[in-house]
């Protein structure tokens, strides 16, 4: 597979799964050991785990949309910068809901296994702009990261 077409089925499970809730189809593009690790989940989610978290923020914001800002793709590694953009109608992830229309920029890293499948998938939101959007206190870094 080349690089544009490892490129093209991230953009494929990016639509699939955010944009239309397909996520049976999803769960086809990962390998049996697919790992999903994100800023915001404490723990790696495994395929099923990942569609179920996917359908709970689609159903808190049902107006979701991902627009993928830019695509690399080096060797069986792809990295997406993207946006996300929606109003969170109910609560999510311990978010409440706002009726502001939120802008999330998210940074993630795909590995494709040798049968291109998709192995694993971290990703990295920026969470303090997310936070300020919402209202909430949001903390300088230097704060977080100073004892």
């Amino acid at each position: 597979m080349s690089l544009d077409d490892r490129k093209k089925l991230v953009r494929q499970h990016i639509d699939l799964s955010w944009n239309k809730g397909r996520l049976a189809l999803v769960e086809q593009l990962h390998s049996k050991d697919f790992l999903y690790k994100s800023s915001f989940i404490g723990r790696p989610l495994n395929s099923a785990a990942f569609a179920l978290m996917v359908q709970d923020i689609r159903d808190a914001m049902p107006d979701l949309e991902v627009v993928i800002e830019d695509c690399i793709a080096e060797g069986n590694k792809v990295v997406t910068w993207s946006t996300l953009i929606g109003t969170i109608e109910k609560p999510a992830l311990g978010y409440p809901p706002s009726d502001k229309v939120m802008s999330i920029s998210a940074m993630a890293f795909w590995t494709l296994t040798p049968r291109n499948e998709i192995q694993e998938l971290c990703t990295m939101f920026d969470m303090e702009s997310f936070r300020a959007q919402l209202g909430l206190e949001t903390r300088r870094f230097a704060e977080i990261a100073l004892p």
